[in-house]
């Protein structure tokens, strides 16, 4: 089997713990680390005792090589646009991190340089294979709790954070940190293909010691799909879900390892007619529905979440780079998330 080579730019938390460690670890039958690069020459060196990298404390130079099958970068998110458009330029395939950009104005380049150098073009959203989020769609395509009316999803947890991913001017924030997962499974449920209404609330809270947002309510429709209600707050000290489902026969509820749906058969409900007339009895519309429940618990051979995500990610990635296969999340649908994003931020011009 054919080894991908890879070079990577950043050796933080995601260019060596995510990325590095998934090359290694995860799919090592697949991709090759040779080389990286980081501005902190300590980190190259450690790169270099640990696992015997070529290192460049500028890119650029890296850039330089024509031994690289792939670039990742995981250079901090504000450089992700400039970057990723260096390393095309430069002839190489890239896989850029998330968040892509916050306009979709530059996602547009982005792809109109990948189209003219003839170069693959990918974003790490490996959200789009988390088991949780499967089997959500895996229930509601099963047509069990009947039509979609709500999809709740709820990010959430309490902390509090003083790093550069705090700050705006380096595109931080819960909606650009974390929000590109929730985001990209959310806008499955109203459409890919178009950009949804949107209506979005943040606040920044002195949970957060920069000037960036800590709490995001972003609530999402489209004419014929079911609303979508996204939370992403570091300010819940009680998060009790990251599923809620509503559903004309019945709903869903859950989290990533853990969820329970019921509904109830209409062949099994009682037979009703619409009254205009007082209803007998002292109460309202009262019948005993039949209710069926099941529910799922995530396999103990996907128990570790972030590894699942990433082997899958990285196996599409692989097949598109060596068999030309479609990759499963295209820069088109990022754009469309970036867009969203991009629309939340007008609506929000926080201090």
């Amino acid at each position: 089997m054919k080894k991908i080579r890879v070079g990577i730019i950043g050796q933080g938390r995601s260019g060596r713990d995510i990325h590095d460690h998934s090359f290694r670890d995860i799919v090592p039958d697949k991709y090759q680390v040779v080389a990286v690069a980081d501005p902190i020459e300590e980190r190259c060196r450690r790169a270099t005792a640990e696992f015997g990298y070529a290192t460049y404390t500028d890119y650029r130079e890296m850039l330089k090589r024509d031994d690289l099958d792939l670039i990742v970068n995981a250079s901090p998110s504000h450089l992700h646009v400039p970057v990723t458009m260096e390393v095309l330029d430069a002839g190489f395939n890239v896989l850029t991190e998330k968040p892509l950009a916050r306009k979709a104005a530059d996602v547009d380049m982005l792809i109109q340089k990948a189209e003219a150098t003839g170069k693959l073009f990918a974003v790490f959203q490996q959200s789009r294979f988390a088991p949780y989020y499967l089997q959500v769609n895996k229930v509601i395509d099963s047509g069990l709790i009947g039509r979609i009316v709500m999809i709740k999803m709820a990010f959430n947890g309490f902390a509090r954070r003083w790093d550069w991913q705090t700050l705006q001017e380096m595109d931080g924030g819960n909606l650009l940190n974390t929000g590109p997962h929730p985001l990209d499974q959310a806008l499955h449920f109203i459409g890919r293909d178009a950009m949804p209404q949107v209506l979005c609330l943040m606040d920044r809270t002195d949970n957060t010691f920069g000037n960036a947002e800590d709490h995001v309510k972003l609530i999402m429709h489209r004419q014929g799909k079911p609303i979508v209600d996204l939370e992403i707050s570091s300010c819940c000290a009680y998060p009790l879900y990251t599923y809620q489902v509503y559903g004309t026969h019945g709903g869903l509820t859950g989290n990533m390892t853990h969820i329970d749906w019921k509904y109830f058969n209409p062949e099994e409900a009682p037979q009703q007619a619409l009254s205009g007339e007082p209803l007998p009895g002292p109460s309202y519309c009262s019948e005993q529905l039949t209710w069926h429940e099941e529910n799922w618990d995530l396999p103990a051979d996907e128990a570790d979440l972030f590894n699942t995500m990433g082997k899958r990610f990285y196996d599409n990635l692989y097949d598109a780079l060596i068999n030309g296969a479609p990759l499963e999340v295209a820069p088109c649908q990022v754009r469309q998330q970036v867009a969203v994003i991009e629309e939340c931020h007008r609506q929000n011009r926080l201090a």
